[in-house]
């Protein structure tokens, strides 16, 4: 598994476990998630390492177990704020500000990370995808998607919108990839879609929903794991369309 960066030295150390928040103004329900947030032991672990949220765990666990940070060098983060899945990114390319080879978009604002070239735009403006792509310079090995859209608090309408944000993500990965990549992204408990689980399983050697130990388990937060890329087909030049596979390479 991807190691820690060395945590700052003037990170914090964390508080106890067990606080509780004055009622104040406060509704209850907004509250008890300030609670559970502040009690969480991997928000505690995630400021004692220097990491920007707890939401790095799920990633670690998901590579510990599948390995796709592996030999990774370019990776895109959609959806990347507050930053944490863009910093793991940063180490395993080794990707510095010379030589950048991690792009990342949000359409909140994120601090600046080493390494990471920040987008801050929708993803679904139509020049997105392509100002990624430039900013990376190359195919990336390692397509993420944090994308979740804002909770209307019906629970079909909330899945409907956040599987549009993973199919919109899915077929972007296809789009760039290099082969043998991998796409990870966020979905909901309910399923992914059988149209979008279909396109990724023509396009990707293995397809699988994981849950990692640190998504909540009252969440109905998991993601799809796609990897293996097979490579887009295209017709070679000349001839009447028997497809043949685009070979990036490697152009750094």
């Amino acid at each position: 598994m991807t190691k820690p960066p060395v945590r700052p030295s003037s990170a914090p150390t964390g508080r106890k476990l067990g606080q509780k928040v004055k009622k104040g103004k406060l509704k209850a329900s907004s509250r008890r998630w300030i609670e559970r947030h502040l009690n969480d032991p991997y928000v505690q672990k995630a400021r004692q390492e220097g990491y920007r949220s707890r939401a790095v765990y799920k990633l670690l666990e998901i590579d510990d177990k599948h390995a796709i940070l592996k030999n990774a060098r370019r990776i895109i983060d959609l959806g990347a704020a507050p930053g944490g899945w863009s910093q793991i990114a940063a180490i395993v390319t080794g990707s510095t500000e010379d030589y950048p080879k991690v792009s990342a978009i949000d359409f909140l604002e994120m601090d600046a990370i080493p390494g990471v070239t920040f987008l801050q735009m929708d993803f679904l403006d139509d020049a997105a995808p392509r100002k990624l792509m430039d900013a990376l310079g190359g195919a990336p090995d390692v397509v993420l998607s944090d994308m979740a859209a804002p909770t209307t608090g019906h629970a079909r309408t909330d899945h409907l919108r956040t599987m549009y944000l993973c199919e919109v993500a899915a077929h972007f990965a296809i789009d760039v990839l290099a082969p043998g990549g991998h796409f990870l992204a966020k979905t909901f408990q309910g399923g992914t879609e059988s149209d979008l689980l279909n396109l990724l399983k023509r396009n990707f050697r293995s397809v699988v929903h994981v849950k990692p130990p640190s998504s909540r388990m009252e969440s109905v937060e998991m993601f799809v794991l796609a990897k293996g890329f097979k490579g887009r087909r295209i017709a070679a030049p000349g001839e009447g369309g028997e497809p043949v596979e685009e070979d990036h390479g490697d152009d750094e």
